[in-house]
């Protein structure tokens, strides 16, 4: 358990489902020591096992660990805010899709989705490896791909700060007034039978 917090006593669930799912989170503390190669690859091993429309897998992820020569270029593309308690973040991942088909060149209407979904499969498998990991959309998005050198056809979607857990004393107040599970949406304000409602 991460920062010792017991889940369960935070978020309730409605129905029968795996715990791994209200047990992800996403905390800030890190303890700022960079991850290793072995570490990050068993996350994006389990990204490129997402599932995609035809088999594209239009996932990229590009990153830098904490110290290493373009540690300072991923940092500074963070809002201030999230500055802050990054930088003890052992790597920082700029997640990105293929916007077209590598088969055809046609436009690919399902990479963000199909994106998610491996984002959804990193970051479960942070959970079982005991890691923080933090998705974000605090940073400058004009300026993700050049940083990146993304080619032609490829959208930066998010940044993910990932690391082993540190202490709640090295958050800012507001920060760590923040250091805990969010509530989510009953299931009957996301699903609906046969036409959409709003609430």
């Amino acid at each position: 358990m991460i920062h010792d917090i017991d889940v369960s006593t935070v978020r309730t669930v409605e129905h029968d489902i795996e715990s791994i799912f209200p047990e992800r989170w996403s905390p800030r503390a890190m303890d700022g020591n960079a991850l290793d190669r072995a570490t990050l690859d068993r996350l994006f091993e389990a990204a490129r096992w997402a599932p995609s429309a035809y088999n594209a897998q239009p996932w990229r992820f590009v990153y830098a660990t904490n110290g290493s020569a373009p540690w300072s270029g991923f940092l500074d593309l963070l809002v201030e805010g999230n500055q802050s308690w990054c930088a003890r973040a052992g790597a920082l991942i700029m997640v990105f899709s293929h916007t077209v088909s590598e088969q055809n060149g046609k436009p690919l209407g399902t990479h963000v989705f199909d994106t998610g979904a491996a984002w959804q499969n990193l970051a479960l498998q942070g959970v079982r490896m005991g890691l923080v990991v933090h998705g974000m959309a605090g940073f400058d998005w004009s300026r993700a791909g050049a940083v990146a050198k993304a080619p032609e056809h490829y959208a930066v979607q998010a940044m993910i700060a990932v690391g082993r857990p540190g202490a709640l004393e090295d958050l800012s107040e507001s920060q760590r007034e923040r250091e805990q599970p969010s509530p989510r949406k009953r299931v009957a304000e996301i699903s609906f039978e046969g036409e959409f409602r709003e609430a």
